[in-house]
């Protein structure tokens, strides 16, 4: 593939790279799920709370995740892409976040989502839209710092739940899924550094990256494939269990 021009790109030009790589996080954080609930399930049991293991793992799947999303966000910015398609899509994920709150309510009520990775990168995105993508890219790469700043400056006044989505906490809250705007927008704007950097050589590097069809696809599909692949895995493992009974 040669790399196209961010400025004459329609708006349907993509990067079969950059899509194999949101692909790799997709298949990865279903495999993730799936052994999940195996464990919801005592079909397995695995320790997801503490294990360095399971713990390691959903830091990288959220990290690639976010820095595909900031990537993104600099090829849109170079194209310039319309505010319709911007608010359209931040809609979309958006809306979905509050179908993840619900649905996660009502499995799990004590540990529901209420700021996961849907509603962070809904929260980046406005963060990025109105601050990062005014600044240079070497800024940008700076943000990264930003990781440091729960260690650094997190306090025991943030803890509750209508603050504690800035990420400077002191103790971790009780939910599923959480990705505070500290310091996981750092690895975003760490994307959006890169890509704004990348711009500089119309993504030549990025439209070089190899496409893999299968992953590609998924990373095409992201929000869909984040949508129903829980429902689609927790009933086909109810189904099992209805039809042989309770693991032993």
């Amino acid at each position: 593939m040669s790399a196209p021009s961010a400025a004459a790109a329609g708006r349907g030009a993509r990067f079969g790279g950059l899509d194999t790589l949101r692909g790799v996080a997709i298949a990865w954080m279903v495999t993730f799920h799936f052994c999940f609930d195996l464990n919801w399930f005592r079909y397995a049991h695995f320790d997801f709370y503490h294990s360095p293991w399971w713990l390691d793992q959903r830091i990288a799947i959220v990290s690639l995740f976010l820095l595909c999303a900031g990537l993104s966000q600099a090829w849109g910015d170079a194209r310039v892409r319309p505010a319709a398609a911007f608010w359209k899509r931040w809609g979309q994920i958006f809306g979905c976040g509050l179908l993840v709150a619900l649905g996660s309510f009502l499995a799990f009520p004590v540990s529901f989502i209420y700021f996961g990775i849907l509603q962070g990168v809904a929260a980046m995105l406005l963060l990025h839209r109105y601050v990062g993508r005014r600044l240079g890219a070497w800024i940008l790469l700076l943000v990264p710092l930003l990781l440091l700043a729960p260690s650094l400056w997190g306090n025991a006044a943030f803890d509750g739940r209508w603050l504690n989505w800035t990420g400077l906490i002191a103790h971790k809250p009780i939910t599923e899924d959480y990705v505070p705007l500290l310091p996981w927008y750092g690895v975003f704007a760490l994307g959006a550094g890169l890509g704004a950097l990348l711009r500089r050589d119309d993504f030549r590097l990025l439209a070089r990256l190899p496409t893999l069809r299968p992953l590609a696809w998924l990373g095409r599909h992201p929000l869909t494939i984040y949508m129903v692949h829980q429902p689609v895995l927790i009933g086909a493992l109810w189904l099992v269990l209805k039809l042989h009974g309770a693991p032993h």
